[in-house]
């Protein structure tokens, strides 16, 4: 992976790149290629530096928008904007099915269970509320998303759309009956708002969505 063709956006302090699906954002126990791995080479190879952070997390099979700061003085206050929901985050998603409302909320409780999410109607001993909003437009027969995901739970998004029966396709861990291609899901986080560290103004960046996520839809 050349990481300058993922790059949506760079400056002094941050660096926000457009990760592609079946790619890890950090290391694991099996030394798989990593976003993380690949960010510190570019910033050592490119500023001589040797610290670069991701502020957040995707799925291995999900495309999408990953936020680092290229300096540690900026760590807490970033982080502290996720920890208090300050950061918009916004993906789009296809699945088969279509839900009763083109347009609600939804509010379940979460739990992670081994490695999987599960979602309930009430809660009970460590669920955590998990919240979103969504709009939907029928596109060639399928259902296309538009999310604003408010509460970033471990796989909430695939769990919740799954919970009312429109499971993204190509996700078969949350009930596609669809094979997409390896290591891809039909899931892209495709923009994120937050307050620039230095400046403390508000900015948004959008990431394009993969062509295979696009071809989907012809």
């Amino acid at each position: 992976m050349k990481i300058e063709d993922h790059i949506i956006f760079e400056d002094e302090t941050i660096l926000v790149i457009n990760k592609p699906n079946g790619l890890m954002v950090e290391p694991d126990r099996n030394n798989h290629v990593n976003l993380l791995d690949i960010a510190k080479k570019y910033v050592f190879n490119n500023f001589n530096s040797t610290y670069i952070q991701h502020l957040h997390r995707l799925d291995r099979p999900t495309s999408g928008l990953i936020l680092f700061t290229k300096k540690r003085e900026y760590l807490h206050e970033l982080s502290n904007q996720f920890a208090e929901r300050k950061v918009k985050k916004f993906y789009t998603a296809i699945s088969e099915n279509f839900p009763l409302q083109s347009k609600d909320t939804l509010m379940h409780w979460h739990r992670k269970e081994k490695k999987k999410a599960k979602i309930y109607d009430t809660e009970f001993e460590y669920t955590e509320q998990a919240i979103l909003t969504y709009s939907t437009e029928k596109v060639n027969n399928k259902c296309l998303w538009q999310i604003n995901l408010q509460t970033g739970k471990y796989h909430q998004i695939r769990a919740q759309l799954q919970y009312i029966n429109c499971s993204i396709i190509g996700d078969v861990d949350y009930g596609s009956k669809i094979n997409f291609e390896n290591s891809f899901i039909a899931l892209h986080a495709k923009e994120l708002s937050f307050a620039h560290p230095l400046s403390k103004q508000l900015i948004t960046i959008q990431a394009p969505t993969p062509s295979q996520f696009n071809n989907l839809l012809i």
